[in-house]
């Protein structure tokens, strides 16, 4: 089973660099020539930190012993947190961080553009608030890309280390499946407090306008958070969570029903997960009411995507929601960063290579990732910030192929243009963007 979902994708032809190379790659900022308009950076110097909070008084399924009543402990979560900053004189945008790849043993240097420890832009304002949730197994580090460049666009963007479920502390998959929606709901608590008292966050917050991001796992939580109430059937399996810990996140409980929370506008939800194991059915999907932006591979089969993710889309039928399928891409459709170099060579702990975990054997990351990034910006845009300009990039004739290039030599549109927004001629092909109204 555990092997069934870790996020892999096949590639071909896969070998290692030569090591002096690697000093200079694992870039996650790269912007192709043919990125569309909005995955460039915004305007806005980018800082990131790392904060520390605890979760008390949480179940703890990895000590949990059949017989025994469930024991509880304080569960202690990493975040790493970018915030629009403002560099010093001559301070270069630009940073790195040290982060583990898959193996769990490996360490790698990725480079961008954030600084770290940069003072806070604290004179514009609040900024809302988005939380990023990786996948089983993951780490905060695993969506950099997206996460760099929206804080680029007036975001803080917190992204979680999940306990029992990063790449060096793997525990049983009972506590990922109960402490997803939990861990993203106490985030932004959390984020909120500091936006009242944090040194760096104080009036930088703003919580009550809050969007959510997930991969694979984690968007499987993020759906949770804003209704998807699991079914009776999950609660009780055996390989699950035990002693019917879930049920606080069923659909129908009174004390789920409580937790919703309406200062989260807005779930950006790559691949998630639960639709081919049970976890949900049509009366728990009519719970979301939240605007869901929905990504995935055609080809995934790890979520799957029909029956799957795509499931996942037309049993939303109370949100505004879209789904976005790369034609022909796996698991990894547009959320991980590109594999780091180091990643390219076999290890003796798995049996896959590395960087696998990562790629796609059809698309190319950077591609992906721009793609995400652009829709991502727009989706945000328009249901967080209350952008009506973002509306002509969701509003889209639905296979990106069919749409007619048809300019004045001006420039400006002609009346039988339909090319999708923002994507140069020749570039807007293998895509689908759907969209359902409630």
């Amino acid at each position: 089973m555990l092997r069934a979902l870790m996020v892999f994708a096949l590639i071909g032809g896969l070998c290692a660099l030569p090591q002096t190379s690697m000093a200079q790659a694992n870039r996650i900022d790269t912007i192709r020539s043919d990125a569309p308009q909005l995955a460039a950076y915004g305007s806005h110097a980018v800082g990131v930190t790392t904060r520390a909070v605890v979760n008390p008084g949480q179940r703890d399924i990895a000590n949990f012993k059949a017989g025994v009543a469930m024991p509880t402990y304080d569960r202690p979560l990493t975040l790493e947190v970018w915030y629009p900053a403002k560099l010093a004189s001559g301070q270069a945008p630009a940073g790195t961080y040290r982060a583990l790849t898959r193996d769990g043993k490996t360490e790698v240097s990725l480079h961008g553009r954030a600084v770290r420890n940069a003072a806070p832009l604290n004179d514009a304002g609040t900024f809302p608030l988005l939380i990023v949730s990786h996948g089983y197994p993951g780490n905060r580090f695993l969506l950099t890309h997206l996460a760099e460049n929206l804080a680029s666009k007036g975001y803080v963007v917190a992204s979680i280390d999940h306990t029992d479920s990063t790449y060096d502390k793997q525990g049983p998959f009972g506590s990922t499946l109960l402490n997803r929606s939990l861990d993203q709901l106490f985030v932004l608590n959390a984020m909120a407090q500091m936006g009242r008292s944090d040194p760096v966050f104080k009036g930088l917050v703003d919580a009550d306008h809050t969007g959510l991001i997930g991969y694979s796992m984690g968007g499987f939580g993020a759906l949770n958070t804003v209704g998807a109430g699991f079914t009776a059937a999950s609660v009780g399996y055996a390989w699950g969570t035990p002693d019917g810990a879930l049920a606080v996140r069923q659909a129908g409980n009174a004390a789920y029903l409580a937790s919703m929370d309406a200062r989260i506008k807005a779930v950006v939800a790559f691949a998630p997960w639960g639709w081919n194991a049970g976890f949900w059915d049509a009366a728990g999907l009519a719970g979301i009411k939240t605007p869901v932006f929905f990504v995935a591979g055609s080809a995934d089969d790890v979520s799957g995507y029909a029956p799957g993710v795509r499931n996942l889309f037309e049993g939303a039928v109370n949100a505004p929601r879209y789904l976005l399928t790369y034609e022909n891409a796996n698991h990894n459709a547009g959320a991980p960063i590109p594999p780091p170099q180091e990643t390219w060579q076999r290890v003796a702990s798995l049996d896959f290579v590395p960087a696998e975990h990562y790629s796609d054997a059809v698309w190319d990351n950077v591609r992906m990732n721009n793609i995400a990034q652009h829709f991502a910006t727009a989706f945000l845009g328009k249901y967080v910030k209350r952008d009506s300009a973002m509306d002509g990039y969701l509003k889209l004739v639905e296979f990106a192929k069919d749409g007619k290039l048809s300019l004045e030599k001006d420039g400006n549109p002609k009346s039988d243009h339909s090319y999708w927004k923002g994507f140069p001629a020749r570039s807007a092909v293998g895509l689908r963007l759907e969209h359902r109204a409630p």
